[in-house]
Parts: structure tokens; C-alpha cells; sequence
């Protein structure tokens, strides 16, 4: 290991130097094909909105589409048009959807405003199937972070098994790792694994795009938390199990995220590690893995 870094906050000088940036795509060329994903979308919501006498009975027909992936856009354009204050995930709750319009429908926008602003857009509305193209790729960039991650570790130690979802997939429950663990819902990305099966290694991975302020507060504390939950139980149990967080992204270089995560890091000396892909040749070692 190059003694000149010995810490995650010893990288932190040419930090820039140390991250990757995920490919990205460019605007406007993306608006040819962001209208012709949407058009369908926005040609439905039209038809629910000309066949609605209200905007609560709008919403109610958005719920009643089988489809999860054209119900959710859906929910986006209600949003934008209807109720700007509600969020997606509360819209998008089918089995909510009574409860919800009881609660927010008196703020919804009325149908006959709604059916006016939407008929003065175009069908191909490039402006709004640039918004709803934003969130086709949500996840992307974690879901390239742990793939490359995953190859990248095999390529160095593939005496070990490396477990967890590669892309997109369901995260691996601690109470499936650890019988006894107290808190057996909670999530992990990944687990490593050596040739008699004994747990390495417990690790979670993350792209920072461009986060802060409380965003950032929200993040760093649940690592936090997370950490001491898992850290106290592998004492109890007098395992050797430590933790890798593998962050990187632009995000790292904004506000206090990379001072956060070295204090993280130095909260329980060599059983906590905090990783760019690139440190990995760098730092991690099966030494280091076995202690």
C-alpha cells in the first residue's frame, strides 16, 4: 500500500483526481426519443382527462391502469398538472387511492383548468418529456457503480465470492446473513464471503450525483447508524466483520460529504472502510480483509 494514504481523509487534497464520472447524456439530443417514450403516455392522460368530471375522479381513473409503468408516469403528469404538492410515491399508491384523494383532493386543481393548460400544449411536449426523461435513468448510475464494482473486486480477489444485486435487484436482508440479528429487515447491497463462507465483509454502495444540505445530513447519518448497528453486533458476537461503504461521484467534492464520510471511517479504527473504485487497488487488501 502507498504509505501516503493511509485514510480515507488523506485523499481528500486531489479528491478529484480520485473519482469516476458516469457517462451522461446530452440535451437536446435526447428529445427525439424522450417524445416518442412519453407521447403514449400523455395521448392516455389526455383521454382520462376529456372523460373526468373531476380532477379526484382523474386521479381515480390513473389508479385503476393496470400497467405499474404507464400508471406511474401518469402519476408524474398529474402531478405537474394537478397537484404539484403531493409526491409520486403517495400518488403512485394504488391501494391508497381512495384515502389519498380524501386527504388532498380539495387541493387538486380543478378538472376544467387542468383540461384548458392541457390542451395548450402540444401533444409531443418536449418540455414535459424532457422532465419525465429525467427520471428513466434514476438509479442508473448506482446500478453501473456496483456492476463495475463487483468486476473490479473478482479482478482482484477472486479468491473470495462477492454476493449482492449486480444492477438492479432486491437488497440482501441482514437477518439472512446474521440468524440472530436484531434488526433482521435491514438492507445491504453486498456481502464478501471467503472459501469457508465466513462473512468478510458487510458493504453498501452509493453514486453521489450532487448532493448536500440535508440530503447529505440524511445519508452520512444513516451510514452512521447503520455502521454502529452492525459493529456492535459483530463485537457482541466476537466477529471480525467490517464494514465497506464504496461511494464516489461527483457528490464527494461538495459541501462536507467527504469530511463526513472520513469521520465515519475513523469512528471504529480498521473495522470501517470508505472507498472510491479507484482506491480499491489502492487500499483494500485481503490483509486488511482478515484482520
Amino acid at each position: 500500500m502507498n504509505q501516503k494514504y493511509n485514510s480515507f481523509r488523506d485523499y481528500k487534497p486531489d479528491g478529484h483526481n480520485w473519482i469516476t464520472l458516469a457517462s451522461g447524456e446530452y440535451y437536446p439530443d435526447i428529445l427525439k426519443d424522450a417524445c416518442d417514450l412519453y407521447q403514449p403516455v400523455l395521448v392516455l392522460f389526455g383521454q382520462l382527462v376529456k372523460s373526468s368530471e373531476s380532477s379526484i375522479r382523474l386521479y381515480g381513473l390513473i389508479s385503476e391502469v393496470n400497467s405499474q409503468w404507464m400508471r406511474v408516469q401518469l402519476c408524474r403528469v398529474f402531478r405537474k398538472y394537478v397537484s404539484p404538492s403531493t409526491p409520486v410515491e403517495m400518488l403512485k399508491k394504488k391501494k391508497k387511492a381512495k384515502e389519498i384523494a380524501e386527504q388532498f383532493g380539495h387541493k387538486f386543481r380543478p378538472i376544467q383548468e387542468v383540461q384548458a393548460s392541457f390542451s395548450s400544449r402540444p401533444v409531443r411536449d418536449e418540455a414535459l418529456c424532457a422532465l419525465l426523461w429525467e427520471y428513466k435513468d434514476r438509479g442508473k448510475k448506482g446500478y453501473d457503480l456496483t456492476q463495475r464494482l463487483f468486476d473490479l473486486f473478482r479482478s482482484y480477489f477472486p479468491e473470495l465470492n462477492i454476493q449482492g444485486p449486480e444492477r438492479a435487484g432486491k437488497d440482501i436482508l441482514l437477518g439472512d446473513i446474521f440468524q440472530d440479528y436484531p434488526n433482521p429487515k435491514r438492507p445491504v447491497d453486498f456481502v464478501i464471503y471467503d472459501q469457508e463462507n465466513t462473512v468478510l465483509a458487510i458493504g453498501l454502495a452509493r453514486y453521489d450525483s450532487d448532493r448536500g444540505g440535508a440530503q447529505e445530513d440524511d445519508r452520512t447519518g444513516g451510514y452512521n447508524n447503520c455502521a454502529n448497528e452492525i459493529l456492535n453486533y459483530t463485537q457482541i458476537h466476537q466477529l471480525k466483520t467490517k464494514i465497506l461503504f464504496i461511494n464516489d461521484g461527483p457528490g464527494l467534492l461538495l459541501g462536507s460529504m467527504w469530511d463526513d464520510y472520513s469521520s465515519i471511517e475513523e469512528s471504529w479504527t480498521q473495522k470501517i472502510m470508505v472507498l472510491t473504485l479507484r482506491m480499491i487497488p489502492e487500499r483494500l487488501t485481503i490483509e486488511w480483509l482478515y484482520s
